[in-house]
């Protein structure tokens, strides 16, 4: 990771010394307008790189766009590495174009199982530069490639330690663009990422594997948990304050930080039940158009999506681990009384900063009621690679109640 103002401005040295010559730079049209992918690649080109321009990433990627990205990257290539100026989605993005122009085969062959094929990369992938503009996903730090696969309305992944990008170059100065709505969002991902990496179930519940049967996530450890608490630090103050104020360079600055320790947390521990809530919630999106955002398409962004049932979700797994819960809910509001119950620590704090900043109250918000609950547990359910690292294994029913507790919050 190399991190400061100023950083992006070293990508293309960094490149060099990779031994790439062509380069493709990927990005989404509102980033593309900021000039920002543009000075990037004219960076490139001062260090004698040939590179291009891909602007067509979508937000919240679906199976569809990635297939373009990657039609366009097989059409123009070979490329010798990439780089995503973007926020997850153009990471994500990124990282499925350099599996598939590294490796045979298309985005259902690699797709985690049961939703697609689970392929495991055979090839190494060409070096990818990740440079966020964003403050949420952490992807420049983590394994992972979300999607939604718009045939069955479902949001999913693909999950391989191949997809890590080869360098992250966190420069504050690009979030600064964000609109409030983005932030707040984002900020609840990179929220959820820590708190459910810290409660993850622990790694040593897990049997031990095969050297070669290893996955990415393997529950809550030492290492993750520094990084899970020093994102949690830098998140309590920092997001209120970029979401009330966009041009606060501290807080930009302290969000950028809270993100890639947040990924470099969840990214070897994993998260639970509220990523696994979220990826029907985002995929069977009917009419909700959020602030900020692309007008006139439905969508729920992923870190909004995540944050809807995380007050419900951790009142459920706070059995399976209290300190944790209590640790995590002192972190984020060491102001905030402890009540009666030590089970609803946790969920109050969520509450009162997720309506301080903006976000909706639930999922009856975004347009959801409780005759929704069943077709969002079906594609719960779904997500068993989240669901295994949850400290307390939900039923399908459990899942229901959680959702159904979450239509209103507040």
């Amino acid at each position: 990771m190399k991190y400061g103002a100023g950083a992006c401005e070293e990508i293309g040295y960094d490149l060099t010394q990779a031994g790439a010559r062509r380069v493709l730079v990927l990005t989404d049209p509102a980033v593309a307008a900021t000039g920002w992918p543009q000075r990037i690649a004219e960076g490139l080109v001062g260090y004698g790189l040939h590179a291009e321009i891909f602007d067509g990433v979508h937000v919240e990627p679906t199976d569809v766009s990635m297939a373009k990205a990657v039609d366009h990257a097989r059409g123009t290539g070979p490329w010798d590495a990439f780089v995503a100026v973007g926020g997850g989605s153009t990471i994500d993005t990124a990282k499925a174009v350099n599996l598939l122009t590294s490796n045979e085969g298309e985005l259902m062959d690699y797709i985690n199982p049961p939703v697609g094929g689970g392929r495991a990369p055979g090839a190494p992938l060409k070096p990818l530069v990740a440079v966020p503009t964003t403050t949420g996903t952490g992807s420049e730090s983590t394994t992972v490639c979300v999607l939604d696969v718009l045939s069955l309305r479902v949001k999913t992944g693909i999950s391989h330690l191949r997809l890590r990008p080869t360098l992250a170059v966190v420069d504050p100065r690009l979030t600064v663009s964000q609109p409030a709505g983005v932030t707040a969002a984002s900020g609840m991902d990179i929220l959820c990422h820590a708190a459910e990496s810290y409660t993850a179930k622990a790694y040593t519940d897990f049997e031990r594997k095969k050297p070669e049967e290893r996955v990415p996530y393997c529950g809550a450890n030492p290492i993750a948990d520094m990084f899970a608490e020093r994102a949690l630090l830098l998140l309590r103050d920092s997001l209120p304050a970029a979401v009330e104020n966009g041009e606060d360079l501290h807080a930009r600055e302290n969000l950028a930080l809270a993100a890639t320790f947040a990924g470099l947390g969840f990214g070897n521990a994993g998260v639970h039940i509220p990523h696994a809530n979220a990826y029907p919630i985002a995929g069977q999106v009917r009419d909700f158009v959020p602030d900020g955002y692309p007008p006139a398409e439905a969508l729920v962004p992923h870190g909004m999506a995540v944050s809807l049932t995380a007050p419900e979700a951790f009142r459920f797994t706070f059995e399976a681990a209290p300190e944790r819960h209590l640790r995590v809910a002192q972190l984020l509001g060491p102001d905030v009384e402890r009540p009666n119950d030590d089970a609803d620590h946790l969920p109050t704090v969520l509450r009162r900063l997720m309506e301080r900043i903006g976000i909706p109250n639930g999922i009856g918000a975004v347009g959801y009621s409780e005759s929704d609950v069943d077709s969002l547990v079906e594609g719960t359910v779904k997500q068993q690679r989240l669901l295994a690292t949850a400290p307390r294994t939900p039923t399908e029913d459990d899942l229901s109640g959680i959702l159904r507790r979450s239509v209103s919050l507040w």
